[in-house]
């Protein structure tokens, strides 16, 4: 096998390890890459109609990578919906996915009712991309029990939309939430969406004036 060979065998070969990928971003550069390399590959040895097609797939793929990096920054892509902890919605939610929300917050427990929680289904269209639950801790304070982002939708961080656009502290009447120490494993994630290191752990103040 030349080295030419294998190039074109790389293409084919990173087409189909895309398609077992549930992370929209990852599938679509995996898919972008490897239909690229499929399309100069097709080119060189003048099989025209997998040259067309892969050449089509590149550019399908293209357009919806860029459509998802301006999703990431619109607001209106995800609605933020209120529910209790105990509906069934969002019972279904923690059950569907209780093993990697055990791993990212082993010490949340779904079944502890819902007196002083307040549960958000964050959906995008018909499809639920995550799950946030806070904790009253007082009159205009809150902590985060459970932020829960489904894995196609984990680069696009719904959650910051709900800290930052989505007016979910005000309509609370809060003024400061905070992700206690051992809560989670991503601070980065908190730390994206405005949450700065403070006494008790990460800590979200919402804006004045």
């Amino acid at each position: 096998m030349t080295w030419f060979e294998a190039f074109g065998w790389l293409g084919s070969i990173l087409v189909v390890v895309s398609l077992t990928l549930s992370n929209l971003r990852r599938f679509r550069t995996l898919n972008l890459t490897g239909s690229v390399i499929a399309t100069i590959y097709n080119t060189a040895i003048e099989i025209w109609p997998f040259a067309a097609m892969n050449a089509a797939i590149a550019l399908i793929n293209i357009y919806w990578l860029i459509r998802l990096h301006r999703e990431r920054f619109v607001s209106r892509t995800y609605a933020a919906l209120w529910a209790d902890v105990s509906d069934d919605t969002v019972q279904h939610t923690l059950r569907e996915h209780a093993a990697e929300i055990a791993t990212f917050y082993p010490q949340f427990d779904g079944s502890a009712g819902d007196e002083g929680r307040h549960a958000f289904l964050i959906a995008t269209g018909d499809v639920t991309a995550g799950l946030i639950v806070l904790r009253r801790t007082g009159p205009d304070s809150a902590e985060v029990e459970l932020d829960f982002v489904t894995r196609a939708y984990r680069d696009y961080s719904p959650g910051e939309f709900v800290y930052r656009d989505s007016h979910l502290m005000s309509d609370l009447g809060l003024v400061r939430l905070v992700v206690p120490r051992g809560t989670s494993g991503d601070d980065k994630h908190f730390r994206r969406a405005g949450f700065v290191p403070g006494e008790n752990g990460l800590v979200l103040e919402a804006p004045t004036g």
